[in-house]
């Protein structure tokens, strides 16, 4: 089923331009003698932009961690959000999909705070309100929402005809709001949404790392009944009735995704790179799915999980449960050697929200 979001962006954007803009004073009418040659005009040369160079940072992933019913976590570039967990009970005996919600505050002192509803349900994703213990919060003031759950006990929704759309619990919204503002650097500055004083903002924007990539080029390779053997004997593969990928990378390579072992919502894939007659395993800057190496661990074949390979770019999507609401989302690019992680992220709980918290991004750099 599709799964339906509603953005709803606001509050903090803070401040300030920084810079003045060019004086506008007039200037003296020109003269000139008609014997004399005009005045030569002048003009600036425009700087030439920076290029973009590959960073060859180590991905790092940010941390999440669980405060009652909230999961929270930043990534690299301290982006960071909170996500609202749903009791078990809740999410065994609700007749339709769950309606979760997602909290997120961008880095540096601007800061902008947005919601997310997060359901299958196109109308319930457009909230008309919010209420905090009852209290109603204006559905455009992210921020001023996020400050009245870090006192509050519920946060109800509530759709267009005033009809409570979902209730949740905010135990732990607080300290996971105090988090944020610690992982941001905003404790005991005047932008801190709990952790509030009086310093100005002192909230950093870390630049994310670069990742250049080779465009796909060519074609892919088509594998022979005896290549499909071997490589299913180099990965110990176990699964049947799956056919192989190929997708062509570029300089004559191609990417193989190889069904190798299923279980009842995740299919394991090892990953091979041919390059003419020669076939190796693929390489990653970082572990893919839940596990560094394919499905048998005594092999040094790397996987994917649910993998698929679309407009350059090889994507895992591990799940923790069939409801798909934990597991790890990542996102890969060719760089003509090895695969790089271009984005990740995740959620460790298994509590009715399938809307994932980011934990590592990178800019992508195509030709």
């Amino acid at each position: 089923m599709m799964r339906h979001s509603a953005l709803l962006p606001v509050s903090i954007i803070a401040a300030a331009m920084a810079g003045c803009s060019p004086s506008s004073q007039p200037t003296a009418p020109e003269t000139r003698n008609a014997t004399a040659p005009a005045p030569t005009e002048t003009r600036a040369t425009p700087a030439t932009p920076k290029a973009v160079t590959d960073t060859h940072l180590k991905p790092t992933p940010g941390v999440l961690k669980t405060f009652g019913d909230w999961a929270v976590g930043c990534d690299n570039g301290l982006r960071c959000t909170l996500a609202a967990l749903l009791p078990e009970a809740g999410i065994a005996t609700s007749s339709g999909s769950p309606i979760t919600l997602n909290i997120t505050r961008e880095p540096g002192p601007a800061g902008a705070v947005s919601v997310k509803i997060a359901t299958d349900n196109a109308q319930a994703a457009q909230p008309a309100s919010f209420a905090v213990d009852g209290k109603p919060t204006a559905l455009r003031d992210a921020a001023g929402l996020a400050a009245a759950m870090a006192n509050g006990t519920t946060l109800t929704v509530r759709g267009a005809d005033n009809r409570t759309l979902t209730t949740l619990s905010l135990k732990g919204a607080a300290a996971a709001l105090r988090y944020i503002d610690a992982q941001q650097g905003r404790v005991g500055s005047t932008d801190a949404i709990v952790a509030k004083g009086s310093a100005p903002s002192r909230a950093l924007t870390p630049p994310l790392p670069a990742v250049a990539t080779i465009a796909p080029s060519g074609t892919a390779a088509k594998l022979t009944a005896t290549q499909i053997a071997t490589l299913r004997k180099r990965a110990t593969c176990t699964a049947e009735g799956f056919t192989p990928e190929t997708h062509a990378l570029g300089g004559g390579k191609s990417l193989v995704i190889f069904p190798c072992s299923t279980g009842a919502y995740n299919l394991i894939s090892a990953l091979f790179i041919v390059d003419g007659a020669g076939i190796t395993p693929a390489q990653f800057d970082a572990p893919a799915g839940f596990e560094a190496t394919g499905a048998d661990s005594g092999t040094p074949v790397k996987s994917v999980i649910n993998g698929a390979f679309e407009n350059g770019v090889l994507t895992s999507d591990a799940k923790g449960r069939g409801l798909g609401d934990c597991g790890v989302h990542q996102s890969f690019v060719w760089d003509g050697t090895r695969l790089r992680l271009s984005e990740q992220s995740e959620m460790r709980e298994c509590r009715g929200n399938a809307d994932f918290i980011t934990t590592w991004r990178a800019r992508v750099i195509r030709p």
